[in-house]
């Protein structure tokens, strides 16, 4: 399994919202930005906000983000993503969180979302 690197710095977080592609599904979003240097693993930050609920809540859907993203990480593209999450992710279950990003993955526009294209879904996803 492929790792991923975190975003920290203030100006990817603003490339990101500024000039990255975005695409949805379900209660998951995911914005993706390419970068020059393929050779590096993707960067992966998360944006969960007040809406989806309180701290206890929010911190166990970025959990639950952080482990469906590392099974896909192997199949990521270069780039930086941002995965965030609506209201309806606080009460969808492993399964249905991983579903909704590789879906969001796929719409995803080439090389960002996951490298085994057309449409091609990593094992284990469907």
């Amino acid at each position: 399994m492929s790792s991923t690197w975190r975003i920290r710095e203030r100006s990817a977080f603003a490339d990101l919202r500024r000039r990255g592609r975005r695409a949805r599904s379900g209660p998951v979003s995911v914005t993706w930005l390419g970068h020059a240097d393929a050779g590096t693993p993707p960067r992966v930050a998360y944006a969960i906000g007040k809406v989806v609920g309180g701290a206890v809540t929010r911190n166990r859907v970025r959990r639950r983000l952080q482990a469906v993203v590392a099974t896909v990480a192997a199949d990521l593209g270069p780039g930086s993503y941002l995965v965030g999450a609506g209201p309806a992710a606080a009460d969808a279950d492993f399964e249905g969180l991983r579903a909704a990003l590789v879906e969001a993955l796929v719409a995803l526009p080439a090389p960002g979302g996951l490298a085994a294209r057309p449409g091609a879904v990593p094992a284990g996803a469907a």
